[in-house]
């Protein structure tokens, strides 16, 4: 049965991070919906009964890796490990194979209420992976539901052969992509990422990097492509995740990268559970986190965002695709309070580094793809009860499955 294209929603707080409306001291609000956007945010006279947010964005997730771990086993702290694992196993991939698991990945997120979601396909070499065909078909099927984005995850060494990254770039650029590379202490690193930029500016390609995944006092990964992207003129184009390495160098040394990343309009995405996996000694307890540092980048003027990265495979063995469970980690192991006010991380902040034509404020005429959750205020928030929704998408609430 069709709904009422006109739908009220009561008494929800709207945290200020997602307000783009003068809430004239208000923090308790109704909202009217109407032809699929807000039509009024009204302060309510009521207590607050949930939590309104707007639907969330995944900016870094690998929907080929996920789902694989059964056959593959978890990594147990060894990031390079992780690799060998899913190199081995990824001889084995078709368009068959990674059709299913990748269609599965969607409908989860979907299903917990994203609205867009930004892959990494792993591409090893000039050609494309199989992945990519899948990729574009399951694309146009989400059209309309799930933005789907992709970046090419190519190791940083196969750019040295030029005929082999121009070949990636213009693939990249035919089908829409990002270019991006695996960044940890290479070999002559400097010249290597000059190349990757090079190819960037000539093709017309944004960027993003995993960089400094590991607990390397030494590693200078994000200060370089900080430094590159204002040399290419490249602002507010380039997205670095993990930046692990952050966690453990000297309070002076990241005062000074992060000074460079805010003055670059870097976009820096942490991944609290695969990182909190993979860093860190495994023969004893407490260990090193492997988050890196959020609450100096914040300060620092450098765009942040929580994402879920991987789901059940080698680098992850555990998890799923719902983003406020990344949120919850992320609160919880990098001390962000108070909470609600970091929200952001997951909705707008994301939303603005892939470029989405909505950055997810709240307001009067935007869509209305929302979450309302049974959360009455932050400490609810991570908790089973807190994180019960109903999944609104263009004003109409979703059947969540069963």
């Amino acid at each position: 049965m069709a709904l009422n294209p006109h739908v009220e929603l009561s008494a929800l707080h709207i945290p200020r991070a997602l307000r783009a409306f003068d809430a004239g001291g208000a923090e308790v609000f109704d909202v009217a919906l109407h032809d699929g956007r807000i039509a009024a945010i009204r302060p309510s006279t009521q207590p607050a009964r949930g939590l309104l947010l707007s639907a969330p964005v995944e900016a870094h997730a690998h929907i080929d890796k996920n789902y694989t771990v059964e056959e593959t086993g978890g990594a147990q702290g060894d990031l390079f490990s992780a690799i060998r694992r899913m190199e081995a196993h990824r001889a084995r991939w078709s368009g068959a194979t990674l059709q299913p698991r990748m269609e599965r990945a969607l409908r989860e997120a979907w299903a917990f209420g994203t609205r867009a979601l930004r892959t990494h396909l792993d591409w090893g070499s000039a050609a494309p992976p199989a992945s990519l065909a899948v990729l574009e078909a399951l694309r146009e099927a989400w059209r309309g539901r799930i933005e789907l984005q992709f970046v090419a995850l190519t190791p940083l060494d196969v750019y040295a052969d030029e005929a082999a990254g121009a070949q990636i770039a213009r693939e990249v650029r035919r089908a829409g992509g990002v270019l991006g590379a695996f960044v940890y202490r290479n070999a002559d690193l400097a010249a290597r990422l000059r190349r990757v930029f090079a190819l960037a500016a000539q093709h017309g390609l944004a960027l993003d990097f995993h960089v400094d995944e590991g607990l390397d006092r030494d590693a200078q990964g994000l200060a370089l492509i900080a430094q590159m992207t204002l040399e290419h003129g490249m602002q507010g184009r380039v997205v670095c995740g993990h930046a692990c390495s952050l966690s453990v160098q000297p309070d002076h040394e990241v005062e000074a990268t992060l000074a460079l990343c805010a003055r670059a309009g870097l976009h820096l995405v942490a991944l609290p559970s695969t990182n909190l996996y993979l860093q860190g000694a495994w023969e004893r307890t407490p260990v090193p986190r492997g988050i890196t540092r959020l609450r100096e980048a914040r300060a620092a003027g450098v765009g942040t965002s929580l994402a879920t990265d991987n789901v059940q495979d080698a680098f992850y063995p555990f998890g799923g695709y719902d983003l406020l469970d990344a949120f919850g980690l992320g609160v919880q192991a990098a001390h962000l309070a108070p909470a609600l006010d970091w929200i952001d991380t997951i909705t707008v902040n994301p939303a603005r580094a892939l470029g989405l034509a909505w950055d997810g404020r709240l307001h009067e005429g935007c869509p209305a793809d929302l979450l309302w959750l049974d959360a009455r205020n932050e400490y609810e928030l991570i908790g089973p009860h807190g994180r019960a929704r109903r999944v609104i998408r263009a004003g109409r609430p979703l059947e969540m499955p069963a």
